[in-house]
């Protein structure tokens, strides 16, 4: 069924090309799209790989920056991106390249792509995991379901036990276990995850730092002025699953960390997975006593002009790593297939 949906997806889209949806101007097409990546690296070869919509490969990234200049779009930073959504419109389009995660191969494999091409970007860090102590449960999940046949695990008060051998079977068990952890506290969910692992012998701790960059990582990337460094919390938590107090406390715990190890103010925020059960609207207003310039979603649109947007309720336009059309890309930056931006105060989004 999510295949089928994911080819409806790309029809429609490659249709909007085809009927040249994606010339569309005016307002309703709003100002700009903020993109959004996490991870960028080699393509790898493994049959089961449940994760693939998050990863895009360096070629990909070098073919997505030759097409937006081709198109004539400004590249622009965070920053930028926020003078732009108050003022009034440009007669250019902008967009800005996110990466979520802070993985460290966007150092490795993506860095040399950007600054050979000279675009700011942002990188929105989850503090706990350059200290090495972040847990990046749906990698060590991932790891579990790839390497098992025959897996075991406590939901709840009851002991569940799955057989998994056909790649469709091992999708479908890596759905569920993510969703069901994603209703979790933080606590629950890290209890529920070293649990897995240790029944399946997978390093969680080691899986968690193996793909994260530390801090030597990111002061290199911190000293680039095209770079902006952002934060997403501490421990990368929904902040729908925790306590307001717990909430805020990430938050502002998160900036505080990232503006002492930098040395410089943290102005821009990512709600830890941002989709709409992830984050609510108190979040929002957080995000402003926080003293943060801007908050991203991932809730897909566009970002509008003249104040239309909130400014700590972003959306952003995650790029489906299973994609490779260009064309796909160009409508979707166009701003063509998206609702008109309704106004938004700042308790609201």
């Amino acid at each position: 069924m999510a295949s089928d949906d994911r080819w409806m997806e790309r029809l429609r889209l490659e249709l909007a090309w085809f009927t040249g949806q994606h010339r569309l101007r005016g307002r309703r097409a709003g100002a700009g799209a903020i993109l959004r990546f996490q991870r960028v690296r080699p393509r790898g070869r493994a049959p089961f790989q449940p994760l693939l919509a998050n990863e895009i490969t360096p070629k990909f990234l070098d073919r997505v920056l030759r097409a937006l200049k081709r198109w004539k779009f400004d590249i622009v930073s965070m920053d930028e991106v926020c003078r732009r959504a108050v003022t009034l419109p440009e007669r250019r389009r902008f967009v800005a390249l996110t990466f979520d995660g802070a993985y460290k191969d966007l150092a490795t494999f993506a860095y040399p792509v950007l600054s050979h091409h000279g675009v700011p970007f942002t990188v929105y860090v989850p503090t706990a995991f350059p200290d090495g102590v972040g847990e990046a449960w749906w990698l060590a999940l991932e790891q579990v379901i790839v390497r098992e046949s025959r897996i075991s695990l406590m939901m709840g008060e009851k002991e569940q036990r799955f057989d998994v051998t056909e790649r469709a079977q091992k999708q479908e068990l890596f759905t569920l276990i993510e969703e069901w952890l994603r209703t979790l506290s933080p606590a629950e969910l890290s209890a529920a995850i070293n649990d897995l692992c240790k029944r399946h012998r997978v390093d969680l701790g080691a899986v968690s730092r193996e793909a994260s960059m530390d801090w030597s990582d990111l002061s290199k990337l911190a000293a680039d002025p095209l770079v902006t460094i952002g934060n997403a919390t501490v421990n990368y938590a929904a902040l729908a699953t925790m306590k307001d107090t717990a909430a805020a406390r990430e938050m502002a715990m998160g900036k505080a960390v990232a503006e002492s190890a930098f040395h410089r103010e943290i102005g821009h925020f990512a709600y830890p997975f941002g989709d709409r059960i992830s984050f609510r609207r108190s979040h929002v207003v957080m995000a402003e006593e926080a003293g943060f310039a801007s908050a991203v979603s991932t809730i897909p649109g566009i970002v509008d002009t003249e104040g239309r947007t909130n400014l700590r309720a972003l959306p952003r336009i995650s790029w489906d790593g299973r994609r490779r059309s260009l064309r796909v890309l160009r409508v979707l930056v166009s701003g063509a297939t998206f609702p008109p931006v309704k106004p938004t105060g700042s308790m609201h989004y």
